[in-house]
């Protein structure tokens, strides 16, 4: 038995397979057994190190906050870049020149820039052009920055995923009588999202992921700065890096979970029913549609 892409494996190219799978298995451990060893010696496992994470000190005083503005920063460039994202990148595919041309060299200008370089300029833009406060401005910078280049990579997330429909979706709306902003907004955008949707959530992830460069730079005090002030007073480096990646994992994983429900759930809503009509249905309905033809004859 074979699939459309590979042939199903033999009888030896699984026990390969399975060899191979238990080499892996094997340096894994040797891996993570070093990297156990290693932290051992230099006293990084000690109880006292891991203690202060059981405290609420350590949470409510540095931890917690710290992840507020992360999630803070990431809500406001998530809700800012996804609808400009999808202005632009419908600009793009616009007819008009005068709007496909400006708005190409908008998403292709901010997709080039690295991201903290947008922070930066944006923190000078605020220092020198506005009178926002200086407790404030770190975060404004980090959302403006993230909001720019985000917005010009999720343009073409939509571009792309506009592009992936078959052309027969933009022909039978024509034929119908649909315009062309109609198509896109009734017809083209409904079905691209979720063909678009593993690719949105993954630029999300990095939207959370990017907020540390805002604590690094324009001292944000993010989570990890959080962390940096936490291990300062307890002396915990390394224990605090741990606990804070285990904390990204958990919301992107979160946040992925969130996307993978919703495309199984969007996917789900655009099938038929499947139910099949018999023939005593078929009868009724023919008959019906006859007998409203009649009615409709007889009063004319």
């Amino acid at each position: 038995m074979s699939s459309v892409l590979y042939d199903t494996p033999g009888p030896r190219a699984k026990r390969r397979n399975a060899l191979l799978s238990v080499v892996f298995l094997l340096l894994l451990a040797l891996l993570v057994w070093w990297v156990w060893q290693k932290l051992d010696d230099k006293g990084q496992l000690k109880w006292a190190l891991w203690q202060p994470f059981t405290t609420s000190e350590a949470w409510t005083t540095y931890l917690l906050p710290g992840l507020g503005n992360t999630l803070k920063a990431a809500a406001l460039a998530m809700v800012i870049a996804l609808p400009l994202g999808a202005v632009f990148g419908i600009a793009r595919m616009s007819d008009h020149a005068w709007v496909r041309i400006p708005a190409s060299w908008v998403v292709e200008f901010f997709r080039s820039i690295p991201v903290l370089l947008l922070m930066l300029f944006a923190n000078e833009l605020f220092v020198r052009s506005t009178d926002v406060g200086s407790d404030e401005r770190p975060l404004y910078a980090v959302v403006t920055g993230l909001v720019l280049y985000n917005a010009s990579v999720l343009a073409e997330v939509v571009r792309a995923g506009v592009l992936a429909l078959p052309k027969g979706q933009t022909e039978a709306a024509y034929a119908i009588g649909l315009r062309k902003g109609q198509t896109m907004t009734g017809i083209l955008l409904p079905q691209a999202v979720t063909v678009m949707l593993p690719a949105i959530v993954s630029q999300l992830v990095v939207i959370v992921k990017d907020t540390a460069l805002g604590g690094v730079m324009l001292q944000f005090t993010e989570l990890l700065t959080a962390r940096g002030t936490l291990a300062a007073n307890y002396a915990n480096v390394i224990p605090s890096f741990v606990v804070v990646a285990v904390i990204f994992i958990l919301l992107n994983l979160a946040l992925t979970t969130f996307a993978s429900w919703l495309e199984a759930r969007l996917r789900r809503s655009k099938r038929g029913t499947g139910a099949v009509l018999g023939a005593e249905d078929v009868d009724e309905l023919n008959a019906a549609e006859v007998g409203g033809g009649f009615g409709s004859g007889a009063s004319a």
